[in-house]
């Protein structure tokens, strides 16, 4: 207990700050290893390797996307039960967890590399990469056990309140990746395959770290025989609980790479600039994903222990949080983009830049909304209100699916630049709905039972 915290008491806000910092932190780190990547690559190999990577960055999404957002639905059981002290119903939950992490890397390892050529075939990938785009991606993919493991050790620990050991790992494995990368890529000359075995070889010294500390450090995620069971209801618990935030995450991928395919057809270059560009949201769009992550961690532990009141106090604080970055984000990312692109690319392509700098003008001024989906999305899931968020992913597919049908064949590339902050903007109308029917459930919920007391 001494490596965790407990989100059920004490100040909200310092404990929400106190548990998303590591998380910023491990996160900022955890792109080091696709800018490291992207930035090796552009600058060594050039623009035509760059673009590559990037054809295959919403295929890994989608891959590490499911399995990312399983993990994590697992951990939402766990932190409820932490929260409402069941340490036997806990442990039994991170039994099955390893149980059904090492399914998932099997069936995703198998069936990804089924579908990797027709996959990448459809999406329109340029003659020119597609062979290094597939070189890329199936190294990636036949080590996808190696991240499924470490999401799923850090959402564990994180479930618990744990975030800093976590962040200590994934600081190694960075320099590792890093190292890696200048010696594969430029040493041995290996060319994007170098910077894909880089990854894959650091994010296992991320998994062997992890599960050191978890069997020496954090005894309440050690269970034993007698918490390896069959117990059907939590099963069912913690699959459907998985499978919803999984695909809620792999709804959204598959849109993005629907989209990618649309963007894959304007050509090497805008290829190139979107990949670059998307490197810089992804960078500014994580403290949105951290806190939501924070409030989803403090609405699951808080919900478990009966405290709904302190679970819409935490909401509330958390999209006070997102709003004051995503004002920062949009100052900094609107007036320093040029050289915020140069930097990260090594690109002098006048075109590549333009196309870019297009981006962000028209997506990272839409973080306001953003944030306030992301915050209410997460936090819904974790308070087991599953069905909504994942509807909401739909409408996100479906939306994307029109916007490659529409707005990017009458638009170009600018259509590509406004469909995600329409997106956002639906997609919120949606959960924002949801929470005032949970916060009225709550309410009343709360009124009976006084009713009941006083009678």
């Amino acid at each position: 207990m001494k490596n965790s915290i407990n989100m059920t008491d004490g100040n909200i806000l310092k404990k929400l700050i106190y548990f998303a910092i590591p998380v910023l932190i491990g996160n900022i780190f955890q792109q080091l290893y696709n800018v490291a990547d992207t930035a090796i690559i552009g600058n060594i190999l050039g623009d035509s390797a760059l673009a590559a990577v990037g054809a295959s960055a919403p295929v890994y999404g989608l891959l590490i996307g499911f399995a990312g957002g399983l993990t994590n639905g697992f951990a939402v059981v766990i932190a409820r039960y932490f929260g409402a002290g069941n340490e036997r119903e806990m442990k039994k939950s991170v039994a099955l967890t390893y149980i059904l992490s090492a399914g998932i890397a099997l069936e995703l390892t198998v069936s990804s590399l089924a579908v990797l050529h027709p996959l990448m075939k459809s999406l329109k990938t340029p003659n020119e990469i597609i062979a290094d785009t597939e070189n890329y991606m199936r190294i990636i993919i036949l080590f996808s056990a190696v991240t499924i493991a470490y999401n799923m050790l850090a959402g564990m620990m994180r479930a618990i309140g744990n975030s800093k050991a976590p962040l200590y790992f994934l600081i190694v494995s960075t320099f590792v990746n890093i190292g890696l990368d200048f010696l594969f890529v430029k040493g041995f000359d290996m060319g994007v395959s170098g910077a894909a075995y880089a990854t894959v070889i650091s994010q296992g010294v991320s998994v062997v770290l992890c599960f050191i500390y978890a069997l020496k450090k954090c005894d309440i995620l050690v269970f034993g025989k007698s918490e390896l069971v069959y117990d059907k209801a939590l099963l069912s618990d913690l699959i459907s609980t998985g499978l919803s935030m999984g695909l809620m995450y792999a709804i959204v991928s598959v849109g993005s790479v629907i989209l990618q395919g649309a963007v894959n057809s304007f050509g090497t270059g805008t290829i190139t600039a979107h990949t670059a560009v998307r490197k810089i949201d992804d960078i500014f769009m994580l403290p949105l994903g951290t806190i939501a992550l924070a409030s989803s961690t403090f609405a699951s532990q808080n919900y478990g222990a009966g405290k709904t009141d302190r679970v819409k106090q935490g909401i509330k604080s958390s999209i006070i949080i997102a709003e004051i970055w995503s004002a920062f984000s949009v100052v900094v990312c609107v007036l320093f983009r040029r050289p915020l692109i140069q930097a990260l690319t090594g690109t002098t392509d006048e075109a590549v830049i333009s196309t870019a700098s297009k981006y962000i003008v028209w997506n990272i001024s839409f973080f306001f909304v953003l944030g306030v989906l992301l915050v209410l999305r997460s936090s819904l899931q974790g308070v087991g209100r599953k069905l909504v968020p994942v509807t909401g992913s739909i409408v996100e597919f479906l939306l994307k699916i029109l916007a490659v049908a529409v707005l990017a064949p009458q638009l170009g590339y600018f259509g590509i630049c406004i469909c995600e902050p329409i997106i956002w903007a639906a997609c919120a109308v949606i959960v924002l709905i949801d929470y005032s029917v949970f916060i009225r459930k709550t309410d009343k919920t709360a009124v009976d039972r006084k009713l009941a007391v006083t009678v």
